[in-house]
């Protein structure tokens, strides 16, 4: 035998990969698998706690109540859902929550606008950042101590009988809305106004300066570029914060309790109908609001809000 073949038989063969080798390599050839592997659980834990109590809960819906014991039935009935969407005083507190929502949503839109665009457009770029933690500090403290905090500010002055005087509006001002559905408006848009500054701002820092300019160069003044050439261009950035605005008031109703006086919005209806307890009645009212905000994903979906999440 040659000494070249005897080298060749003593030689050691090819390393042999490890397990994770193997399996980096798999991942590689195969990119959907590593996908499948990534979002498995998150999905799984997704569908099994969020959608199935989802479905319980409106399965419950078509149960009876047993008067004596309170508690579901095996019995299925509709007479939940007559209930829940044909008696009007339940329908105009439906409306009047969708009503709230919406008027939170154009508020904190009319104070958004500006002030996102005087963040990405106006403001030097070293003061940015400042104006954005500026935006993000109200997140920082405690949604029932700024929702008393704004009680405090509303109050028409029973709750400073002592001292003879109002709540600091009335202190100030000699002025208070009270407690009510103006105050709530107001109260639940300064609680969600940050989302919907950040993802206008977001837009309106992707916006090239070059429209600006361009609008400026045909002669367009400062509210026409505003209105023809801004507005249109962060369509789907206003989309993606008022699904935030809407949703969130929408299903508020711990701030009713605290500054809403005497106005209950649907959130206030379910709690109130858990503690009868009539829960078959309760999952039937949630109907309601996940009716809702799923046409209202679905409109702001045409408008590519969720590009802009």
């Amino acid at each position: 035998m040659s000494a070249t073949a005897v080298a060749a038989a003593s030689s050691p063969g090819p390393a042999r990969a490890g397990p994770a080798r193997r399996l980096g390599r798999t991942f590689t050839r195969h990119p959907w698998l590593a996908l499948v592997s990534t979002l498995t659980a998150p999905v799984a834990w997704l569908v099994v706690v969020y959608l199935g109590a989802l479905a319980l809960l409106v399965v419950t819906a078509f149960f009876a109540l047993d008067g004596a014991s309170q508690k579901p039935t095996n019995e299925l009935t509709l007479g939940n859902l007559d209930t829940a969407f044909t008696t009007s005083t339940y329908i105009w507190t439906v409306i009047r929550s969708l009503g709230v929502a919406l008027a939170v949503t154009l508020l904190c839109l009319a104070i958004a606008l500006p002030m996102a665009f005087y963040i990405a457009k106006v403001a030097k770029p070293w003061a940015r950042r400042g104006f954005i933690i500026a935006v993000l500090l109200p997140l920082w403290a405690g949604y029932l101590v700024k929702g008393y905090a704004w009680r405090a500010m509303f109050s028409p002055g029973s709750q400073f009988a002592a001292s003879g005087s109002g709540g600091v509006l009335q202190s100030t001002v000699g002025w208070t809305p009270g407690f009510g559905q103006t105050a709530l408006v107001i109260t639940l848009a300064y609680q969600w106004l940050p989302y919907m500054v950040l993802p206008i701002y977001a837009g309106l820092d992707r916006l090239p300066a070059s429209l600006l300019d361009a609008s400026a160069d045909l002669g367009g003044r400062p509210l026409r570029t505003f209105r023809s050439v801004v507005i249109p261009s962060i369509v789907p950035a206003i989309a993606a914060g008022s699904i935030f605005t809407f949703s969130l008031s929408l299903g508020d109703y711990i701030m009713p309790n605290i500054v809403g006086g005497t106005t209950q919005l649907i959130g206030n209806l379910i709690a109130r109908t858990l503690l009868a307890p009539n829960q078959p009645l309760a999952a039937a009212f949630t109907l309601w609001p996940i009716i809702i905000i799923v046409v209202y994903l679905l409109s702001m979906s045409k408008l590519h809000a969720f590009e802009d999440l």
